[in-house]
């Protein structure tokens, strides 16, 4: 029997009005601010802090994999012991890797990232499929088989993405508005309110500029966005529904240095007044 799928867990998750999804993000100035050494342990620290913060209170959490990586084994063995108090808080990871490859070498990612039992097992990864999108198969069985979930980047904030994500395909679709459309195609069987593959969306962009119509009504199963921007970035939470449109009932804002800011003293109520401004912004 296959495992509760990635999209019913988010569906329960976007019910109960839980759209906030926490970055965990150990990057040297932050960590300083939070008094931590800039090291593996410090990323850890903090990172198991915002779990216990995020618990009952966000959909999920996302840890930036590069400010782990750069700790070599020590930065994956915080990270196994961040996983780990995510499960035992029933808090879902996001993990923020944007791996992207071919063949053998991207299931060998999936593997890495999605295996139960994986000592780093996230219920979900960020993906890149500009090798085309059927380079991301070696992820197919996780998502179908063990309710797992993928983030397919299609329209970033940064301005060196536009030229690639903005090109005009032979059939007439922009790149990011295929890859929205291949997501929607790519989830499990089973997907019913909300599917298990997603889109990564900049919350900055005015996504009409990707060829991404916002104001079509909800696809079923709904696609879920998780939408980097907030806070910091500039765009408001107050905006999310114009921003996003349709697409808004499946949406994950994340925030990181908006909610991490200010050290551990006062974490957890900052993630409760976040938590409780996006469910507002995206209440009907």
């Amino acid at each position: 029997m296959s495992a509760i799928p990635f999209g019913t867990r988010l569906a329960s998750e976007l019910a109960a009005k839980r759209h906030l999804c926490v970055g965990i993000d150990p990057h040297a100035p932050l960590l300083a601010e939070w008094g931590l050494a800039d090291d593996a342990a410090g990323a850890e620290r903090m990172g198991r802090e915002v779990v216990a913060a995020a618990a009952g209170v966000a959909a999920c959490v996302k840890p930036q994999i590069a400010f782990f990586e750069r700790f070599g084994s020590a930065g994956f063995v915080a990270l196994e012991r961040i996983f780990a108090d995510a499960r035992a808080a029933g808090v879902m990871v996001v993990a923020d890797v944007k791996r992207g490859d071919i063949g053998s070498s991207f299931a060998a990612y999936a593997d890495a990232w999605l295996r139960p039992g994986s000592p780093l097992e996230a219920d979900a990864m960020t993906v890149t499929a500009y090798q085309g999108f059927g380079s991301l198969d070696g992820a197919a069985g996780y998502v179908r088989d063990h309710g797992k979930g993928l983030f397919v980047l299609a329209a970033t904030s940064n301005p060196e993405a536009r030229e690639v994500q903005q090109a005009v395909r032979a059939d007439g679709r922009t790149v990011a508005q295929a890859m929205v459309a291949d997501a929607l195609s790519a989830g499990n069987p089973e997907d019913d309110h909300v599917n298990s593959v997603g889109v990564v969306l900049g919350a900055t962009l005015q996504l009409s500029d990707f060829g991404i119509d916002v104001t079509a009504p909800p696809a079923r199963p709904a696609l879920p966005v998780l939408a980097p921007g907030f806070g910091a970035q500039g765009a408001r939470i107050e905006d999310a529904g114009e921003i996003f449109g349709g697409l808004g009932w499946a949406l994950l804002a994340n925030e990181s240095r908006s909610v991490l800011s200010g050290g551990a003293q006062g974490l957890a109520a900052r993630v409760r007044d976040r938590a409780d401004a996006v469910a507002t912004a995206l209440t009907v």
